[in-house]
């Protein structure tokens, strides 16, 4: 009989979950919840973790802190009160002769649990195995009841999805339960897993010992009697590494072919006479530090080329970035073009126009502020202006890139902070112009693996050197009970002439919580603690013209505390402030912490950053703590964020245009990323582009899993 056609196989693939025995309407409702509604979401959703069901151990070998499974004679069952906080439970006690262990519900029904656990039943158990004190405990375990008189044998045999194998434990939802799961996954896989097939090179494959993707997931399912338990719960199983070379082989072969399709179209290849740059740098009143210069001079080379650049600037906070990108706008303003600067938030649109204003004016070129609220009078100037090509420079939010901005001829677009923007904004931003270069900065430092993913269609280039006499920002962690020391502190900062952020994490107090909100924290820090100083508030839900105000009074040194949310956290510079306070710092991510620090400290003074933790922080909340006390070095903080909260958390959008990982775990398969992505780009090299003959399959796989994203950077 013929193999069916990718297509048919595709529409297979595509077989409704319902098509399954037992899956009917709720069953299906359930899965649902998990995102499964056809067979092919079955395959693709791995075991979350492997047991070992092949032999049962006696309680006596029982481990610690290990998922067992066990089985035993129910000895006694009851209901019982805790010690300490006298909350009720059901306790059973189970023995084997070797030893015995206490079982424990908290949430459950005494009736039912009192018909089902009749003292001398035998029954198999599975659960992580606790100690507290001498006595060995398993909370809300699965428990298989065996027929009277039935042997464990005959048990075994009778359930082949249960037990004398190694087997697969599904991530469940309400209503499904694991023995349920295993049934569904099992059909799925025996009658479609054939259909799934990916082609990649022989000699990859052979070279990196891959298996066929059918094989692979009928492995990663239902492993082999004599596979590794502790290999394929560590994710590093030869069918797993299959499935994740697979994925992250496509991945890259896509960011591959973007970067190479970019490279061959045509841009505004630009002189560089240093017209505007060389008057630029006899204003400043310092010298550019060595990374800023060697960044510079890979975005010059990038200009003069025949096509686009599309680089990525990434630099810790303070280190300069905003003047490589100036230097990198003047040179297009030299070569007759326009610049569109295109940040996440209206502050830091503000803040950049009046940056690159000042210097603008005194060089005799035009700068142009778009907000998303202007007046109607104020917008139709400004957009006429810009496509008159009367403005030089346009900064702006997402307004830059609203259909009814048209310029009169733009050679560059500079993105910054590109984590808060998408793949997609990028491209709207190319299509303002005829293929204008685009340079993306960010001062989220982001870890080697996820600039691969996020940023591989992009050269990157890492301003690793902060401005001389710009010394690290000391960061301590205050409890409750040291706050007024820390205050004695801040007056003293306050005494010297310098200034102060105190940071909240919301507007306004509210039933809900307990946090300190800005607007409260400022009245009760004037009305107690500060009353000769001069306190001012900033939040987001002021207008643009009331913050503007705030922060210019502040920055003339007319207020000495800022208090204020997080529409502080990137790009508002105020040298003169030296400390900042974080109330509640343990409820604000990484990133956001390590962004905050960076508003002071910014001067030729030692800045300091107080840490507020509250009485009760979580673990999780105390770790990240530790962290920002122990570096100031961003990328170290980056690395600990993605550890502690996993890539999807750490990326925080859906924007990166990038496909979802069905597989692959970036921490754990950063050494298959590498792989990948090197004979990605080197199969697009070798094969110009994937259009050599027997580059055609692949060709057709690529554009299959990526669907309309390759079209983002004009690729069809």
């Amino acid at each position: 009989m013929p193999s069916p056609t990718a297509e048919r196989c595709k529409q297979l693939l595509a077989t409704p979950i319902m098509s399954l025995k037992g899956v009917g309407p709720r069953v299906a409702e359930k899965l649902a919840r998990l995102e499964i509604t056809t067979v092919a979401d079955a395959l693709y959703t791995l075991p979350s973790r492997y047991e070992d069901r092949r032999k049962f151990k006696k309680i006596a070998e029982l481990q610690d802190n290990l998922h067992e499974v066990f089985c035993g004679e129910i000895l006694a069952a009851g209901e019982a009160v805790t010690s300490r906080s006298r909350r009720r439970l059901y306790e059973v006690i189970v023995g084997d002769g070797s030893g015995q262990i206490s079982l424990k519900w908290f949430h459950y029904k005494k009736a039912w649990m009192d018909k089902k656990f009749s003292p001398g039943r035998q029954a198999v158990f599975s659960g992580e195995v606790r100690r507290f004190g001498l006595m060995r405990e398993v909370h809300h375990p699965e428990v298989d009841l065996l027929k009277a008189g039935q042997s464990l044998a005959d048990y075994q045999s009778s359930n082949p999805l249960t037990f004398g194998r190694i087997l697969p434990v599904y991530p469940l939802t309400e209503g499904l339960t694991q023995l349920a799961a295993r049934k569904i996954w099992k059909q799925a896989v025996d009658q479609f897993a054939q259909y799934v097939s990916s082609p990649l090179p022989d000699a990859l494959a052979v070279e990196h010992e891959l298996m066929p993707l059918a094989e692979a997931l009928q492995q990663a399912h239902w492993p082999a009697d004599d596979a590794d338990l502790t290999q394929l719960n560590d994710g590093q199983d030869r069918a797993r590494r299959s499935l994740v070379y697979d994925e992250f082989f496509y991945l890259e072969l896509g960011l591959a072919m973007k970067r190479q399709r970019v490279a061959l179209e045509k841009g505004i290849p630009f002189d560089v006479a240093h017209k505007y740059t060389r008057p630029l740098a006899a204003m400043l009143p310092y010298r550019l530090t060595d990374a800023q210069r060697r960044v510079l001079g890979h975005i010059k080379q990038d200009l003069m080329a025949p096509h686009p650049m599309n680089r990525l600037v990434q630099g810790d906070v303070g280190c300069g970035k905003t003047l490589v990108a100036l230097m990198a706008a003047l040179i297009a303003i030299e070569n007759k073009t326009q610049v569109a600067v295109v940040a996440p938030t209206e502050i830091l649109a503000e803040q950049h126009y009046l940056q690159f204003s000042q210097w603008l004016d005194q060089l005799d070129l035009k700068t142009v502020l778009l907000r998303g609220k202007m007046p109607a009078a104020e917008k139709r100037n400004a957009l006429e202006q810009i496509r008159e090509g009367q403005a030089h420079l346009v900064v702006g939010t997402h307004a830059v890139l609203q259909d009814q901005v048209a310029f009169h001829r733009l050679g560059l677009g500079i993105i910054d902070e590109q984590h808060r923007f998408g793949v997609k904004q990028r491209a709207v931003l190319r299509q303002k112009g005829e293929n204008p270069h685009i340079l993306v900065m960010t001062a989220t430092p982001i870890p080697r693996t996820l600039s691969m993913t996020l940023y591989g269609d992009l050269a990157v280039s890492v301003i690793d050197e902060m401005p001389p006499g710009r010394a690290p920002v000391k960061t301590r962690i205050v409890g409750v009970s040291r706050r007024e020391q820390a205050y004695a502190e801040i007056q003293q900062e306050i005494n010297r002439g310098h200034q102060v952020y105190v940071v909240y994490p919301l507007v306004e107090e509210t039933e809900k919580s307990d946090l300190l909100a800005a607007t409260e924290g400022a009245e009760l820090l004037k009305n107690t603690v500060f009353r000769d100083v001069n306190i001012g508030l900033l939040h987001g839900r002021m207008s643009a013209d009331e913050k503007q105000q705030i922060m210019y009074r502040f920055k003339q040194r007319e207020i000495d505390l800022l208090v204020s949310t997080t529409v502080i956290e990137v790009g508002i510079d105020i040298p003169n402030a030296t400390v900042m306070v974080i109330e509640h710092a343990e409820r604000f991510g990484l990133a956001q912490l390590h962004q905050l620090r960076g508003r002071v400290g910014r001067g030729d003074k030692q800045g300091l950053c107080l840490l507020m933790r509250s009485d009760r922080v979580s673990e999780e909340g105390q770790r990240r703590l530790d962290v920002m006390a122990s570096t100031t070095d961003g990328f170290k903080i980056a690395e600990a964020d993605l550890e502690i909260r996993g890539p999807g958390e750490f990326l925080g959008t859906r924007q990166s245009g990038l496909p979802d990982f069905r597989f692959a775990n970036l921490l754990r398969d950063s050494y298959l990323l590498e792989s990948a992505r090197q004979d990605a780009f080197q199969l697009v090299q070798q094969t110009n582009g994937l259009t050599s003959p027997d580059s055609q399959a692949i060709s057709a796989e690529l554009r299959q899993r990526w669907g309309q994203r390759l079209q983002l950077a004009s690729i069809g």
